[in-house]
């Protein structure tokens, strides 16, 4: 995890909140089931600190990949071990950035083995901004390169494993000038869980199993319909 989000927020919102230069090429919103290899909003911060919007692919691509699919789909990133993995370890290093969505889907299996999606967003309403690390990949007949992304994860809070033992690591707005390299090194204490009371969570419509679904109503909240006798 995690695997699938939603973007809902105007960019131009999410560019003034972020204080970013918006670029031309920032996918359409809103869009209710973002997947892996779509283009997703990302901030990064240049060596004077100047910010930038921009859109990656989800799916970091390691430079030494000779065609995109030449390996696993590397959407995400364990916290624990990017220091240590090579498609990871220089990027953790030198091309930090954060991930924005307005929340993010996970799943639990019921009695029978089905899978029952959930919602999960910030209790404050405020949008979530996602670790992450980029990479720009380039085919090898020498074309444009491909700008990639990956988000980290780590192991859940107690309140989120009653969904996932996973969860994204997400940035709280005093540490984004750190994760992004504006206040000087020492981000690795920033790769943790959050806070118990950050995130809260609805079950939503199975429709979002598939890659396919699109509508505001992926995100809303799914009530079970009763059945009654007749």
């Amino acid at each position: 995890m995690c695997g699938r989000m939603a973007v809902t927020l105007p960019m131009d919102a999410m560019a003034q909140l972020f204080a970013a230069a918006p670029a031309n090429n920032l996918p359409d919103v809103p869009n209710f089931n973002v997947c892996p290899t779509t283009q997703v909003p990302v901030v990064t911060s240049d060596a004077d600190g100047d910010r930038k919007l921009a859109a990656m692919r989800w799916g970091l691509i390691p430079k030494w990949y000779k065609k995109p699919n030449d390996g696993p789909l590397l959407i995400n990133a364990r916290a624990e071990t990017v220091l240590e993995k090579p498609a990871f370890r220089e990027a953790v290093q030198a091309r930090r950035a954060l991930v924005l969505c307005s929340g993010f889907f996970e799943w639990t299996k019921d009695a029978d083995g089905g899978r029952d999606p959930w919602y999960i967003t910030r209790r404050d309403g405020a949008p979530l901004a996602l670790a992450a690390l980029w990479q720009d990949w380039t085919p090898p007949d020498g074309d444009t390169a491909l700008r990639t992304v990956a988000a980290l994860t780590t192991g859940a809070n107690s309140a989120m494993s009653a969904i996932h033992h996973r969860m994204p690591v997400i940035v709280e707005q005093s540490d984004w000038p750190l994760w992004l390299g504006e206040a000087g090194k020492g981000a690795a204490p920033l790769m943790r869980a959050a806070p118990e009371d950050t995130l809260e969570w609805h079950r939503v419509s199975r429709s979002v199993n598939s890659n396919r679904a699109a509508g505001p109503e992926l995100i809303e909240t799914w009530e079970p319909v009763e059945v009654t006798d007749t």
